[in-house]
């Protein structure tokens, strides 16, 4: 036992890679995924609206797109985007890795985004439209209008799951050999439990990705209730019965 403690939970190798963990590999990491969601959230509505449209010549390239993007393992994906465009001197991002980083971790992401506001979208009652159409609302208007803000309000916790997991597939961008100031959490871990040959460095990094994962998880569910019953959870008292503890319990 106290081999597995000094080899995922040495005090000393966690303390010691600590500063790193969050000077540059929490910055960066949280650079990848918000930059990453907000190219995410920009081409996947692009990509929702294409896929309800009424002209196949939209709808198909949508679709394909979802499926190429989906169906391939995102660590090869992101193989491909940030070694692949610059070998093939598609250099227009710079020389850097990490900007590729970026762009490959939000075009896997609009793939399973533009599903999401497909759904939304689709989820508002046509009527809305027809009756925003027979006002005389022009139907991109009305679109932008009515349908979308609701659509995007139905889907909003599962917008926020997404953006948990891009957060966990920034550790996927080490196969891209980020220069020194530029790694994440993972691959600064990875750096020095290879070092000093213990695994308490990633366990650490592990631990600062829960500190961020695990209130967004439990936002998310919050969220969710409240949306769903349009009330605050809130914990209520029961009615005392003579002879019994009062006990509490959550309402929504």
């Amino acid at each position: 036992m106290s081999d597995f403690f000094t080899m995922f939970f040495n005090l000393e190798y966690m303390l010691a890679v600590l500063p790193d963990l969050i000077g540059v590999g929490l910055l960066n990491t949280l650079i990848l995924a918000v930059a990453a969601t907000v190219i995410a959230l920009v081409i996947g509505m692009l990509v929702a609206m294409a896929l309800i449209s009424r002209h196949r010549w939209l709808r198909w390239p949508a679709q394909g797109y979802i499926d190429l993007l989906r169906g391939l393992p995102t660590i090869l994906t992101i193989f491909l985007i940030g070694q692949g465009l610059p070998y093939m001197g598609f250099t227009f991002l710079g020389t850097s890795a990490y900007p590729y980083g970026i762009a490959a971790l939000g075009l896997i992401a609009s793939a399973y985004m533009a599903e999401i506001f497909r759904s939304g979208i689709q989820s508002i009652h046509h009527g809305q439209l027809e009756a925003a159409r027979a006002m005389g609302m022009p139907y991109g208007l009305a679109m932008r209008m009515i349908v979308i803000p609701q659509g995007v309000r139905n889907v909003f916790p599962a917008l926020t799951n997404q953006f948990i997991s891009i957060i966990k597939d920034t550790s996927l961008v080490y196969v891209l050999g980020l220069a020194l100031g530029e790694r994440e959490l993972y691959r600064i871990g990875q750096d020095m439990s290879q070092r000093v040959g213990n695994l308490s460095p990633l366990v650490a990094a592990g631990i600062v990705y829960l500190i961020i994962t695990i209130p967004l998880t439990h936002y998310v569910n919050w969220l969710d209730r409240r949306l769903r019953t349009g009330k605050i959870p809130v914990v209520a008292e029961e009615p005392a019965v003579p002879g019994d503890t009062p006990t509490k319990a959550v309402t929504a």
